[in-house]
C-alpha cells in the first residue's frame, strides 16, 4: 500500500476545517476555490499547488507550515505502522518473480530459489 502525501494533506485540512465547525462552502468561498475542487483536495483525489494550499490555509487561519508539519508527522506514523504490518505479514520482502536467489545450505550443497 503506497501512502500518498496528497491524501494525508487532505486529511489534515479536513480535520482543521471540521474542528472549526466550518462547511466546505464557507472555506471554499473564503479561499476563492471551487467547492468541488476543495472537496477533491480534502479527499486526497487532487494534488493542490502551493498557491492553492496557501489560500486554503489562509481561509482556515492555519499556517501552511503547521499543515505540512502535521501531515509529515501523520505520514511518519502511517509509514511506521505499515512497516510493522508488512514485517509481521511477510510482505516486506517483495522479490520480483524473475529474481533468482541462491542459498547455500551446507558445504557442497546449493539450493536455488526462483
Amino acid at each position: 500500500m503506497a501512502l500518498l502525501l496528497r491524501e494525508v494533506i487532505g486529511e489534515v485540512l479536513r480535520r482543521a476545517r471540521t474542528s472549526q465547525g466550518r462547511t466546505l462552502r464557507e472555506v471554499s468561498d473564503s479561499a476563492r476555490v471551487s467547492l468541488g475542487y476543495l472537496s477533491e483536495v480534502e479527499r486526497g483525489r487532487k494534488e493542490a499547488s502551493s498557491e492553492l494550499l496557501g489560500a486554503i490555509c489562509s481561509a482556515l487561519e492555519v499556517p501552511l507550515s503547521r499543515v505540512l508539519s502535521d501531515a509529515g508527522e501523520r505520514m511518519s506514523r502511517l509509514e511506521r505502522a505499515l512497516d510493522r504490518t508488512e514485517v509481521v505479514s511477510g510482505a516486506a520482502t517483495n522479490i520480483d518473480a524473475s529474481t533468482k536467489v541462491v542459498i547455500p545450505s551446507r558445504p557442497g550443497i546449493v539450493m536455488a530459489v526462483a
